[in-house]
């Protein structure tokens, strides 16, 4: 985020089953720290965390397994189709998530690090996008999405284009995308765009210039 971190950020996004996780792992191994917004997401409601227990104060203890930890499931199908459970929702996570993004983001500049990735589902919708130096978007045609959502989660055509119609279309996030990667091919062909973009990436920032255009 570059009016206020000494390092450059930038976002990480897709829609769902397009891939985004492989290219998060291809990331990684060029040795780009990677900032995985589901899984602080999962780190802050573990038991004893305060996020939990805001959570069960608005949801109820129906959210929880019998040992104590988060059903998310049962917490997905109360927030899936109402908005404002979702807003609520939203209220007790996102600050908690964005603090230890910052932290993490700290982390990787003091080490020396140049640049790092957000890696997160709604960047766009949320907004966050605007914040960052830049915006990755992992893209795929939506025949593509459809079977791998299907042959990911086991779910009939129906639930799987279900849960695709739910979110934002793949197609909007392209519109405010400053680097697409194709993830439609081979894995070969998606990982030689990482490389690429990663070498544009370091190129740009390791000169002093902008994220988004040629130094």
């Amino acid at each position: 985020m570059s009016t206020n971190s000494p390092g450059v950020v930038l976002g990480l996004t897709g829609g769902i089953a397009s891939g985004k996780s492989t290219v998060s792992h291809y990331f990684r191994a060029l040795g780009v720290t990677v900032i995985d917004a589901d899984l602080i997401a999962r780190k802050i409601v573990e038991p004893g965390q305060p996020a939990l227990s805001e959570i069960v104060e608005t949801f109820g203890e129906d959210v929880l397994h019998r040992d104590g930890t988060l059903n998310r499931t049962s917490l997905g199908e109360r927030i899936f189709q109402d908005a404002d459970a979702r807003a609520r929702l939203g209220t007790i996570t996102h600050p908690r998530i964005a603090q230890e993004m910052a932290r993490q983001s700290a982390a990787a500049f003091e080490r020396g690090e140049p640049w790092v990735l957000y890696d997160a589902a709604l960047i766009v919708e949320n907004g966050l996008y605007r914040a960052f130096d830049a915006l990755i978007v992992v893209a795929c045609s939506p025949q593509t999405q459809l079977q791998r959502l299907m042959s990911r989660d086991d779910l009939s055509r129906t639930d799987a284009q279900r849960r695709i119609d739910a979110q934002m279309p793949l197609a909007d996030k392209l519109k405010v995308a400053d680097f697409v990667i194709d993830n439609d091919q081979s894995l070969d062909h998606t990982q030689a765009q990482v490389e690429e973009l990663f070498s544009t990436i370091n190129e740009r920032v390791r000169t002093g210039g902008s994220a988004r255009t040629p130094a």
